[in-house]
C-alpha cells in the first residue's frame, strides 16, 4: 500500500506559477513509476508528467517547456513546478504511483489538489 498526499494547488492568474508536492508514505526509490495527472471538468484524466521506470521523464506536449517534474528521494516527495500557467491548465491534479512486488503492480492515487488559472 502507498499513501500519497498532494499539496500546493490554488488560484493563480494567467502567466503565474505554482509548485505541487506529492509526499509518499514509502521510499519513492522503491516506486516503479511516479507522476502527475490532471482532470478538467467534463474531460478524461490525462498524464501531465512522470518519471518512467528507467528514471527518465515524460511530459504531455501541452506542458513541455512550462512544467518540470522533480523529486527529493530523502523526503519521499515528487514535485511539479508549473510556470507560465494558462486557463486551460485548470484542473484537479493527482499524484500517481505504480508500485508492487511479486509480479503484482498496483496503481495508487492521491486525493487531488485543485489548480485554477484565471484569465
Amino acid at each position: 500500500q502507498v499513501q500519497l498526499v498532494e499539496s500546493g494547488g490554488g488560484l493563480v492568474q494567467t502567466g503565474g506559477s505554482l509548485r505541487l508536492s506529492c509526499a509518499a508514505s514509502i521510499s519513492i526509490i522503491s516506486i516503479f513509476m511516479m507522476g502527475w495527472y490532471r482532470q478538467a471538468p467534463g474531460k478524461q484524466r490525462e498524464l501531465v508528467a512522470a518519471f518512467t521506470s528507467g528514471g527518465s521523464t515524460n511530459y504531455a506536449d501541452s506542458v513541455k517547456g512550462r512544467f518540470t517534474i522533480s523529486r527529493d528521494n530523502a523526503k519521499n516527495t515528487v514535485y511539479l513546478q508549473m510556470n507560465s500557467l494558462k486557463p486551460e491548465d485548470t484542473a484537479v491534479y493527482y499524484c500517481n504511483a505504480a508500485y508492487g512486488s511479486g509480479g503484482y503492480l498496483g496503481s495508487y492515487w492521491g486525493q487531488g489538489t485543485q489548480v485554477t488559472v484565471s484569465s
